[in-house]
C-alpha cells in the first residue's frame, strides 16, 4: 500500500483544460493547498466518459498536450517530469482509492458541459461532499455559464444572432489570469497509476496521423504562438477573407480551445485588445470574436439539448428518408466525389486533422443532401478524423447543415459544390493543393473538369473516370433528389 501524505492534498483534476494560464480549477487548487498547509496533486483520469469523446486524432492531440502539460508543472513545481498523475480508470474509482491510501481534504475541476459528464461530476461531486471533502467545480471552458444567458422569457435560445446580442449585454468576461510561478507539488506513491504511453492513445490500426504535427504544435506555448500569430499577422484580413480556404487568415485555434490549452477569455482579451490598438479595424476583431460566440451557442445548445449527438432538434427529421449507401460514403470519407472542392477538403482532413470551416459546410452539405446520407455518418468520421472534434461543436454543426438543428440552414439551402468552389477559391489553388491530379487544369475548369473538353483534359493530364472520378452525382439530380426527400419527410409527418 502506497504511503500516506502527511501533508493534506488538494487534487486538481485535469480534463479539457490542460494549461496552466487562467485555469480557476488550478488556482482553486494552490489557494487551497497554501490555507492548509498542503500539497496539490495533479491528475489526469482516461475514464469511460472522455475516452467515449475521443477520436483517432484528438487521441494524437490528447497524447501530446499531456506530455506538454507535464512539463509545465515540472517547471513550475521546480522539479522533473512526472508531475502529472496518470490513471486509466473509472474517475469514481479512482478517487476512492486516493481517499483510502492518502489525506484527501479538496477536489476541483472545470466544468464540462454534456450529459454523461455531467452526471458523472454530480455523483463525485456529491460522494465527496458527504465525506466532508471540499469539492467545488468552475467556469475554465466558456465566456458565459450555459445557465447565465436566457431569453425575456427565462429560457435557453434555440437561435443565435439574439443569443449573441444576449451575451453582448452582460458584463465582460473577466480579464485571464496568468499561470502560477509556483505550485506546491508533494511526491506521494499511488496504487494504479500509469503514464501517458500507458494510455495507448496512438491512432490505430497504423499512425496516420504523422502529417498533423506539420500543421499545429499542440500545448499550451503552441495555443500562445497560435493565438499572436494570428493576431499579429492575419486578423486584420479576417473579416474579408475568413471564407477563403485557400487564404489561411483564419486563427486554427479550435482544437488549442477543444483541449483548454488556451481559453476563450484569453482569445476574447486578445481579440479586444488589438481592436483598441487599432481603432480601424473594429469590424474584423467583431467578426472573429463572434465566432467565439458560435462555439458559445453550440455550448449552450449541448447542456439544454437532450441527446445532441443522437437526436435531431427538430423532430420531424427522425422520419427523414436518409439513403444506405456505404461505397459513395466511403467515396466521400476518401476524397473521391468528384467534386474538386469536396475531395480536396477531405483529403486536408486526413492529411492534417483539420478542414477549413467552409469547407466543412461543402462537404457536410454534400453529402447529407446531394448524397442523403445520414448527418450520424458525417459527424462519426469527424468524430474520428478532426483534432478538433468535441461533444459540442461537431454535432451542433452537422445537425446545423443537416437542416436538423439549432438556428439551422435550411434543409432546402443546398450548396452547390462548383458554385462555392468557384466563390471561394476562385483561382483553384486550394484544390490544386490537395487535388494534385488536377493541378494543371485551367482555373476555368478546375471545379468542374467535366465540362472542360477532351483536348483541355488530354493537356492537363486527366482522365475522367481514371485518373480524377466522375462526380458520384449530378449536380442538379442531386438537388432534385434532396428537396423530393425533403418534401417525403414532410408529407409523412404532416
Amino acid at each position: 500500500m502506497p504511503s500516506a501524505s502527511a501533508a493534506p492534498v488538494a487534487i486538481m483534476w485535469f480534463r479539457n483544460d490542460l494549461r496552466l494560464a487562467d485555469n480557476p480549477a488550478l488556482n482553486a487548487s494552490i489557494k487551497w493547498a497554501q490555507q492548509n498547509n498542503g500539497i496539490v496533486l495533479p491528475v489526469f483520469i482516461l475514464d469511460p466518459v472522455i475516452d467515449a469523446q475521443l477520436g483517432g486524432a484528438t487521441r494524437w492531440w490528447l497524447e501530446k498536450s499531456l506530455a506538454r502539460l507535464d512539463e509545465s508543472l515540472a517547471k513550475a513545481a521546480g522539479g522533473k517530469s512526472p508531475c502529472l498523475r496518470i490513471f486509466k480508470s473509472d474517475a469514481r474509482v479512482v478517487f476512492n482509492q486516493l481517499q483510502a491510501d492518502h489525506k484527501i481534504g479538496a477536489l476541483f475541476w472545470n466544468r464540462l458541459y454534456d450529459k454523461a459528464s455531467i452526471t458523472r461530476d454530480t455523483d463525485i461531486k456529491s460522494a465527496l461532499r458527504d465525506d466532508n471533502i471540499d469539492c467545488d467545480s468552475f467556469n475554465g471552458q466558456l465566456l458565459y455559464e450555459p445557465w447565465e444567458v436566457k431569453t425575456g422569457a427565462g429560457t435557453d435560445f434555440k437561435v443565435f444572432s439574439p443569443f449573441w446580442r444576449a451575451c453582448l449585454k452582460l458584463p465582460p468576461p473577466a480579464e485571464p489570469k496568468k499561470a502560477p510561478e509556483k505550485i506546491p507539488l508533494g511526491n506521494l506513491k499511488l496504487a494504479n497509476e500509469t503514464d501517458i504511453a500507458g494510455l495507448d492513445l496512438s491512432p490505430k490500426p497504423f499512425d496516420w496521423a504523422t502529417g498533423f504535427a506539420d500543421r499545429f504544435t499542440p500545448g499550451e506555448q503552441g495555443a500562445m504562438d497560435q493565438l499572436y500569430g494570428f493576431i499579429d499577422d492575419r486578423l486584420v484580413d479576417y473579416a474579408d477573407l475568413r471564407d477563403r480556404p485557400d487564404h489561411r487568415v483564419t486563427s486554427e485555434l479550435s482544437p488549442h480551445l477543444r483541449f483548454g490549452e488556451i481559453s476563450p477569455r484569453q482569445v476574447w482579451h486578445a481579440a479586444n485588445h488589438y481592436a483598441d490598438a487599432h481603432p480601424g479595424q473594429g469590424k474584423t476583431a467583431s467578426k472573429f470574436m463572434a465566432e467565439l460566440g458560435w462555439r458559445e451557442f453550440a455550448h449552450h445548445v449541448l447542456f439544454h439539448a437532450r441527446d445532441l449527438k443522437s437526436l435531431p432538434l427538430q423532430g420531424q427529421f427522425t422520419d427523414f428518408p436518409w439513403a444506405d449507401d456505404p461505397k459513395a460514403l466511403e467515396r466521400w470519407q476518401r476524397g473521391q466525389t468528384g467534386f474538386p472542392i469536396v475531395d480536396a477538403g477531405m483529403r486536408e482532413l486526413w492529411h492534417t486533422g483539420y478542414m477549413h470551416n467552409r469547407v466543412r459546410m461543402i462537404v457536410g452539405s454534400v453529402l447529407v443532401k446531394h448524397l442523403l446520407i445520414h448527418w450520424h455518418e458525417g459527424l462519426a468520421w469527424f468524430d474520428d478524423t478532426l483534432v478538433d472534434a468535441c461533444p459540442a461543436n461537431n454535432p451542433f454543426s452537422w445537425q446545423w447543415i443537416g437542416g436538423c438543428g439549432a438556428d439551422a440552414a435550411p434543409y432546402f439551402r443546398i450548396f452547390n459544390p462548383v458554385l462555392q468552389g468557384e466563390k471561394f477559391d476562385p483561382d483553384g489553388s486550394y484544390v490544386r493543393q490537395w487535388v494534385p491530379e488536377l493541378a494543371d487544369m485551367p482555373a476555368q475548369y478546375i471545379h468542374k473538369p467535366w465540362d472542360a473538353s477532351p483536348l483541355i483534359l488530354k493537356a492537363a493530364g486527366v482522365d475522367l473516370g481514371q485518373t480524377y472520378p466522375e462526380p458520384l452525382i449530378g449536380i442538379k439530380e442531386g438537388r432534385e433528389r434532396a428537396l423530393a426527400a425533403y418534401q417525403d419527410m414532410k408529407r409523412a409527418v404532416a
